[in-house]
């Protein structure tokens, strides 16, 4: 596996010896195509330009710099040096755990990147890494950390994923906002047992196991479909509007629709798109 760093795991005093592999691929946040914007009348890609309104001139990158807006319209420049001077520039390249959580208290809403940690290539380099791996499984915790990731700090979880374990980079605490307006909103609504009892009846109807080959996006699928067509010189028919459902007012009303759709869903396929992911998750446990 190609790993993009290489560094180590600071264990008490055990160094492990990892590299990063990014877990998913570099389009994963994005449709993975990419569009330029065209002069339409002779299909020229357009150049942008960095102008200044003020003195009527192109500017050159040597005549840039950036600036914090503190008020509008006024400005305080800052330099590339001093952003350099306050950034990480550790090159100890290692990843200094500085607890262990049980897993269950952490909340995925900090998760940002999953990578990968590779452990090194001889048998000796391997067995502190999986030393580390089981010991966390039977414990069920990760291990909070942080290091330097293209000279910028990085917060991170380190944590078993079967046989392996995986790196989460971490949101910080400020840039993850708060739920409490949230709360404060629905803590004054009331349920109904008999709305619970038809809610857990939809949940039942629709449960099973998670099966990652069924998280498709449509739109990338029909993007794809759609260029590959005007590519071959094919005119393309817009796909028709999926027709609008009629809006339910009443809530029960809603509910027990909700519990009549979901009974006419075959059982049969149910049962055949259960049993593999059973059959893998009881093989992964031996």
């Amino acid at each position: 596996m190609r790993t993009t760093w290489n560094g180590s795991v600071s264990f008490g005093l055990v160094n492990i010896a990892v590299g990063l592999a990014p877990a998913t691929t570099a389009s994963a946040r994005q449709s993975d195509v990419s569009f330029r914007l065209l002069h339409r009348e002779c299909l020229t890609p357009i150049q942008q330009k960095r102008w200044c309104p003020v003195h009527d001139v192109e500017v050159g990158p040597d005549e840039l710099v950036r600036g914090w807006e503190v008020s509008k319209g006024r400005f305080i420049p800052i330099e590339d040096a001093e952003l350099e001077a306050i950034e990480q520039h550790d090159t100890s390249k290692t990843i200094a755990i500085s607890r262990f959580v049980h897993l269950e208290e952490i909340d995925p809403v900090y998760f940002d990147r999953t990578y990968f940690l590779v452990p090194a290539g001889t048998e000796a380099q391997r067995r502190p890494y999986v030393l580390l791996l089981e010991a966390m499984k039977e414990a069920g915790v990760g291990a909070i950390g942080s290091f330097v990731l293209a000279s910028k700090e990085k917060l991170c979880l380190i944590r078993p994923k079967g046989d392996a374990l995986a790196l989460e980079t971490l949101y910080a605490a400020e840039d993850v906002k708060s739920q409490a307006e949230i709360e404060e909103a629905v803590g004054s609504a009331e349920v109904r047992k008999p709305e619970l009892e038809l809610a857990r009846q939809i949940i039942t109807s629709l449960e099973g196991p998670f099966e990652p080959e069924e998280l498709q996006l449509q739109y990338r699928s029909q993007l794809r479909d759609l260029l590959q067509a005007k590519a071959e010189g094919h005119e393309v028919e817009p796909p028709a509007a999926a027709p609008a459902d009629a809006p339910v007012i009443d809530l029960m009303e809603a509910l027990r629709a909700s519990v009549a759709a979901a009974k006419k869903k075959p059982a049969a396929a149910k049962k055949t798109s259960a049993t593999p992911s059973r059959k893998r998750a009881a093989a992964s446990r031996k």
